[in-house]
């Protein structure tokens, strides 16, 4: 028994590490994809469409630059959730007395300890013991980083880098854009496609042609499945919870951080309209708003722990 569990932890281990080399694979991989998607877009279809003159050229700018605003866009996220650290415990992090009094998580009960004040009887706090640290509000440990996260939504393969507090809105926009431009290039490259079953001459080389259908098939795949994504995220930051509280909370009857759609919203994107759908928060936000630093966040004014 006891070697089956020893196996089952280096094998868990195994696949951490795994999932740790994949980062320049990953980054790779996606970058290819955008170099295919922009070769079939623009040097095999819309840009020699310029020179057609008429309504073609009209629609090939018009397609190129909604093209190049959305794929500038999606990189500028991209690169945001990949290069960005999505927080991690401060050292010496101590949380405040007035946030545990009597208000621990039915979720959060079994990791937490007593916290060593004259009132200890009434106050918890959460531990992690493969850090050996305190876990604020919302911590979660990732395996694959090997250390606690801030707000921990997920650890993404595709970014190299857990989803947490301080990258969270980057991810969202990253997904945002990918749909925006996906579905963009599918849209564009559906009537060559179309072409593919038909009786016409199609113009343009063999390689050029392969390109086109390839692209467009990537993209769509891309596009639907992004989408579901999304529509899942748009959820949870209106119910102002993350993948991993989704799941742990799933018996819970009430949300302690469900501040109502709108609030909800500006604890991931910000109260700044300008900055909403860019992958950077105003200094504004940053000073008046706790939540967007990862280590303490607002609850129901009316929450009350006895009712689970």
């Amino acid at each position: 028994m006891y070697r089956s569990g020893v196996v089952m932890a280096w094998n868990v281990f195994k696949f951490c590490t795994a999932l740790r080399g994949l980062g320049s694979i990953m980054i790779l991989l996606v970058l290819g994809v955008v170099g295919v998607t922009y070769y079939a877009v623009v040097l095999c279809n819309y840009g020699p469409a310029l020179t057609a003159g008429g309504f073609d050229s009209l629609v090939a700018v018009l397609i190129l630059i909604v093209f190049h605003a959305l794929l500038a866009m999606l990189l500028w996220s991209y690169f945001s959730v990949v290069f960005t650290d999505p927080g991690g415990v401060p050292p010496n992090y101590r949380p405040l007395i007035d946030q545990e009094r009597g208000e621990m998580d039915p979720l959060e009960a079994s990791e937490s300890v007593p916290l060593a004040t004259p009132d200890s009887t009434h106050t918890r706090i959460r531990y992690c013991r493969k850090c050996n640290q305190l876990k604020p509000p919302r911590c979660h440990h990732c395996s694959v980083c090997g250390r606690c996260v801030l707000k921990m939504d997920h650890h993404c393969v595709w970014v190299v880098n857990c989803v947490g507090a301080l990258n969270y809105k980057y991810f969202l926009l990253f997904l945002f854009y990918t749909f925006l431009e996906t579905t963009v290039v599918t849209a564009a490259l559906l009537p060559r496609f179309i072409v593919f079953f038909s009786d016409e001459e199609i113009p343009g080389s063999p390689s050029t042609l392969a390109t086109t259908f390839f692209a467009f098939v990537l993209n769509l795949a891309f596009a639907l499945s992004v989408f579901g994504f999304l529509i899942m995220h748009i959820s949870l930051v209106a119910a102002n919870t993350t993948t991993i509280e989704a799941y742990e909370k799933k018996t819970t009857a009430r949300w302690r951080y469900d501040l109502g759609r709108k609030r909800n919203f500006e604890q991931v994107f910000g109260t700044v309209k300008s900055y909403w759908f860019i992958p950077a928060y105003s200094d504004e936000d940053l000073r008046r708003m706790p939540a967007l630093q990862g280590l303490e966040y607002p609850t129901k004014p009316d929450f009350d722990t006895q009712e689970f």
